[in-house]
C-alpha cells in the first residue's frame, strides 16, 4: 500500500513537471505593416518565444503562416548566447524539442523573423500572419500553448462592388426626390440626406486600398443617409396628402357657415348629414396625423386620401343643397373679419341702384345747364 501511494505521488509530480516544462510565452509580435493588407504587400513579422522551464524534448515548436513566399530566420538563445540557424522557406517551420531542451536552470528563447507577401484572395477575409504552437509526439497541436496573429486581406474588388451598389441606391433615391419635387412635396430634408450620402460615397472612392475598413464605414454611413432620406421623403409625401385633405374640409366649413348664418337655412334638414360627413373626414385627418407621428407613412397617406374623399363628398353635398335653396344659382361668397358672410349678389344690386341714382341726378343737372 505504501509503495502504491508513493507511485501515485511520483506520477503526479511527473505529470506536473511535464505540463510545466511544456509552457512558453511570446512577449510581443510585431507586424509591419499593421492593419488590413492588400494582396502582394510585403510583410515582416518579428517575435520572441521564451521557454518556461525545460521544453519537452518529445514535442516540437511549430511556426505557421498564410503569407506567400515565406522566409524564416531564427536564432536559439541559451543563457544569452545566440545560435543563428539557416534561413528556411515554406509555410511551416518546425523546431524540434531536442534543440530546445536544456536544464531547468538554463534560460532558453527563440528570436524569429518572418518575411512574406500578403496572399491573393477571392474575397476579403482574415488570414493567419503567424501562428506559434507546441506539437506533441503524435503531431497534435497543444491548443493551450497557441499564439496566433491574423490580418484582414482585402479583395479590392469588394470595395468597388460596394461603391457601385451604393451609387445605384443613390441614383434611385435621386429619382424619388425628383418625382416628389414635381408634385410640390417638400424635399429639403431628403436633399440634405442625399448630399450626405454622396459625400460619403465620394470619400470611400478616394480612399487607398489599405483603408478598406474606413471605406466600408463610409459606405455604411452613405446607406444610412439614403435610408433616412427615403423616410424623410415618405414623411413629406404623407404630410402633403394630409394638407391636401384639409382643403375640402375648409371649403365645406365655409358653406356650413353660410347655412348657419341665414335664418332660413340654419336648421335645414340636410345640414346634419353634411356636418356628419365633415366630422368623419376630420377624424380621418386626426388618424393620419397620428400615423405620421409614429412613422407609419404609408398608412397615413391612405388615411389622408380617405379624409380627402369624405371631405370632398361633404363639400359637394353642401354645394348641391345650397344651389337648391338659392333657386339654382349659388352666389359667390366672401368673408369679412368677424366671420360674417355677405352674398356678393346683394352687394352688386345695391351698387347698381346707387349708380342709377347718381346717373339720374347728373342727367338732371345737365338739363338745367
Amino acid at each position: 500500500m505504501k509503495g502504491f501511494k508513493t507511485l501515485i505521488i511520483v506520477t503526479a509530480i511527473l505529470l506536473f513537471c511535464i505540463s510545466a516544462a511544456s509552457a512558453f510565452s511570446v512577449a510581443s509580435v510585431s507586424i509591419d505593416p499593421s492593419g488590413s493588407l492588400v494582396p502582394g504587400t510585403p510583410v515582416t513579422v518579428s517575435y520572441k518565444v521564451e521557454m518556461s522551464g525545460v521544453f519537452n524534448s518529445a514535442d516540437d515548436l511549430q511556426f505557421y503562416t498564410d503569407l506567400e513566399n515565406p522566409k524564416w530566420a531564427y536564432t536559439i538563445i541559451v543563457n544569452g548566447v545566440e545560435n543563428a540557424r539557416p534561413t528556411m522557406g515554406g509555410k511551416t517551420l518546425t523546431i524540434t524539442g531536442f534543440e530546445l531542451s536544456y536544464k531547468t536552470s538554463d534560460t532558453v528563447a527563440v528570436r524569429a523573423t518572418l518575411e512574406g507577401k500578403a496572399p491573393t484572395v477571392t474575397q476579403t477575409t482574415d488570414k493567419t500572419i503567424v501562428r506559434i504552437q507546441e506539437m506533441d509526439a503524435q503531431g497534435r497541436a497543444i491548443d493551450s500553448s497557441k499564439v496566433e496573429k491574423t490580418a484582414k486581406i482585402i479583395n479590392t474588388g469588394d470595395v468597388q462592388s460596394a461603391i457601385a451598389a451604393r451609387n445605384t441606391d443613390l441614383q434611385t433615391f435621386r429619382t424619388h426626390i425628383d418625382e416628389k419635387s414635381v408634385l410640390d412635396i417638400d424635399t429639403s430634408e431628403a436633399e440634405a440626406k442625399y448630399n450626405e450620402a454622396k459625400q460619403k460615397i465620394d470619400s470611400a472612392s478616394a480612399r487607398p486600398p489599405t483603408q478598406y475598413t474606413e471605406a466600408l464605414a463610409d459606405l455604411t454611413a452613405a446607406q444610412t443617409s439614403i435610408s433616412d432620406g427615403e423616410k424623410a421623403l415618405d414623411k413629406a409625401w404623407a404630410q402633403n396628402e394630409l394638407d391636401a385633405a384639409q382643403i375640402p374640409i375648409n371649403n365645406v366649413d365655409a358653406v356650413i357657415a353660410w347655412f348657419k348664418g341665414n335664418q332660413s337655412t340654419a336648421n335645414d334638414q340636410q345640414l346634419p348629414t353634411i356636418i356628419t360627413k365633415r366630422e368623419v373626414a376630420v377624424s380621418y385627418i386626426s388618424a393620419a396625423a397620428d400615423q405620421i407621428a409614429s412613422g407609419e407613412y404609408t398608412q397615413a397617406r391612405s388615411k389622408a386620401q380617405d379624409a380627402y374623399l369624405k371631405g370632398n363628398e361633404s363639400y359637394n353635398d353642401a354645394l348641391a343643397r345650397q344651389k337648391q335653396l338659392t333657386g339654382g344659382f349659388t352666389w359667390p361668397q366672401i368673408q369679412i373679419p368677424g366671420g360674417i358672410f355677405i352674398v356678393l349678389g346683394v352687394v352688386v344690386v345695391i351698387l347698381v341702384a346707387v349708380g342709377i341714382v347718381i346717373y339720374r341726378k347728373r342727367s338732371r343737372w345737365d338739363e338745367l345747364g
